[in-house]
């Protein structure tokens, strides 16, 4: 089941995701962790995100303003490595409670918990008007760096904040694409590389075949569904898809922090 359902979202995700305003991993981290530890999920969702980026950047990644870029992504990379790091900090930590449901012992643990809230709170992006219109003065892109950055780095959940701090740049669709992807693909090289430092040699033991053959089959269906979002990038009425990834992770972060996933 895990293979259909992880297929299917990373085709269509990341189709939407060149002219939305979620990323890939708002949507392919809370799947993933319907199958497999929060941290787990998080990392598998940095690899597929990672080479899915690399994949956006060649193909739109010429058309990218690259003084923005440097204005967003620069703050955005180091904001992601303390992200990162407070992520292996809390996957350290004890369970918070513990009940039973019949049979089953649920735990609530402090990573569930904050990943949760903050999937709850990224779901009211797409759920709230005014959310799904919120951009920020191009003044601001910096904080808007260290904002998207940290959380990409703690939870994976960066596209909305983004992509709400690019919008106000002023650039044309192809260019908000490109500098979109170029950004995505920086802050998504750093803290891969923080979660190899740290969760990867802490967590080695967690990382199955059965883990890395999903992100190969994810990564490539995430790349089939770039290739198609670039020749559907002038449709951009999503609003119907929007509502409906709001709500799914709604339950999802509603799940997690409860401790029932």
């Amino acid at each position: 089941m895990e293979y259909v359902v992880i297929s299917v979202t990373a085709l269509v995700v990341s189709a939407l995701t060149l002219f939305s305003g979620f990323g890939l991993g708002t949507i392919l981290m809370p799947v993933f962790a319907l199958f497999f530890p929060i941290q787990v999920a998080i990392a598998a969702t940095a690899v597929v995100h990672l080479a899915n980026n690399i994949f956006k950047v060649m193909l739109v990644g010429r058309k990218a303003n690259w003084g923005i870029v440097v204005k967003f992504a620069a703050p955005a990379a180091l904001a992601a490595i303390l992200g990162a790091l407070l992520l292996n900090l809390l996957s350290e930590t004890q369970a918070l409670a513990m009940y039973q449901i019949g049979d089953s012992v649920q735990e609530v643990t402090l990573i569930k918990l904050i990943i949760g809230i903050l999937i709850m709170a990224f779901a009211l992006f797409d759920l709230i008007p005014q959310l799904q219109k919120m951009a920020f003065d191009k003044k601001y892109l910096p904080v808007g760096g260290v904002l998207s950055g940290f959380f990409g780095g703690l939870s994976g959940n960066q596209g909305a904040l983004r992509s709400a701090f690019l919008l106000k740049t002023g650039l044309d669709k192809d260019a908000f694409v490109g500098t979109n992807a170029v950004s995505g693909f920086i802050v998504d090289i750093v803290r891969l590389f923080v979660y190899s430092a740290s969760f990867y040699t802490s967590n080695f033991a967690l990382i199955t075949g059965d883990v890395w053959l999903l992100v190969l089959i994810a990564i490539f269906f995430a790349f089939i569904g770039s290739f198609v979002g670039t020749r559907l990038v002038n449709k951009v009425t999503l609003i119907a898809v929007q509502y409906i990834v709001g709500i799914m992770l709604l339950i999802v972060g509603i799940g997690l922090a409860a401790g029932l996933l």
